[in-house]
């Protein structure tokens, strides 16, 4: 029982570090070779004996790490670069977008009268004057018609008036001549009357 209990402390043992050095390789495998080769590597008086292959297998890890970096870098840039380029188009994009929207709406702010584009407010202020001197107009005619209109009928009162008094006039004359000629014929009549 113990030699199974020490089997499967030791395997777990294993599996933590193997799960530990995995873990540790992800994160910068060249730092964790660089130990391992300290580690294996033996003393001599002040100085570390390296394996030459392990110092060999070192230089290519690194050299294939630093490839890597380099790969992932120029991705990078690609990718970078691409959304820059992006960018740049829908900045593009917007800016046309933009002066068309503006565009569209000076044009729907505008009206054309007369063959000259007006905004809206300055339609409006030219068509409500036209509209006020329209009826400052018909107020004048108005007026005009009705002082016209007055003066007529006066002169019409007038000159009925005038006719009524010409007519009575005319007629007192008739009557004062009727008068006088009977009065002259008369005088006639006793001067004949009196010659015969």
């Amino acid at each position: 029982m113990n030699k199974l209990l020490i089997t499967l402390l030791i395997f777990t043992a294993f599996t933590l570090k193997s799960n530990a050095q995995d873990s540790i390789s992800k994160t910068n495998p060249i730092q964790q070779e660089f130990q391992e080769l300290i580690e294996s590597s033996n003393n001599y008086q002040e100085y570390k004996v390296v394996n030459y292959d392990d110092l060999i297998d070192l230089r290519d890890n690194t050299n294939d790490y630093i490839q890597e970096l380099k790969d992932q870098i120029t991705v990078g840039k690609n990718t970078a670069d691409q959304q820059e380029e992006e960018i740049a188009n829908l900045e593009k994009e917007l800016k046309t977008t933009q002066q068309n929207l503006q565009k569209v709406t000076e044009e729907k702010d505008n009206i054309v009268f007369l063959g000259m584009p007006l905004t809206k407010g300055t339609y409006m202020a030219m068509m409500w004057g036209i509209v006020a001197i329209l009826i400052l107009a018909l107020l004048f005619f108005i007026y005009k018609f009705k002082n016209s209109n007055a003066v007529t009928k006066e002169a019409k009162k007038r000159l009925d008036d005038t006719e009524r008094d010409f007519d009575d006039y005319k007629k007192k004359a008739l009557e004062k001549e009727q008068r006088l000629g009977r009065l002259l014929q008369d005088e006639k009549n006793k001067v004949n009357r009196m010659n015969s």
